[in-house]
């Protein structure tokens, strides 16, 4: 569970963000919402896949309000094989958002050989 000063900042993030996205620009404007490691790696496809993927590919991200383990469950796909999930900790607040029908994307922010498979692919949850 996130604390409650990182749920206020991540909450207010995400409001700033979704109101910036609703005024008209002229350009195309990215304001970052959340960035974390990837939860899961060894049980999804992550390392079938890991030698394709790349800095800056788009993940799809997918409310699961069903999931038995986490009420808050995200996950995050790429080209349709399931990488895994948001953390746990960092999730909450994005799945109220997802919830609501706000239109969050994300990325690959970072790639790297780590021991720890838990901080091998670094993500960043964006609106637009």
């Amino acid at each position: 569970m996130c604390s409650g000063s990182a749920t206020l900042l991540a909450s207010s993030a995400l409001c700033i963000a979704l109101w910036a996205g609703s005024a008209p620009a002229q350009e195309q404007v990215r304001l970052v919402v959340q960035s974390s490691g990837l939860a899961g790696f060894r049980y999804h496809a992550a390392a079938h896949v890991w030698s394709e993927l790349r800095v800056g590919d788009v993940l799809e991200l997918a409310r699961e309000a069903d999931n038995p383990h986490d009420a808050n469950a995200v996950s995050l796909s790429w080209r349709g094989h399931k990488l895994g999930y948001v953390p746990r900790r960092d999730n909450a607040v994005l799945a109220w958002s997802l919830d609501r029908g706000d239109v969050l994307r994300a990325r690959i922010s970072r790639l790297t050989s780590h021991p720890n498979p838990a901080r091998r692919i670094e993500f960043e949850v964006y609106a637009e």
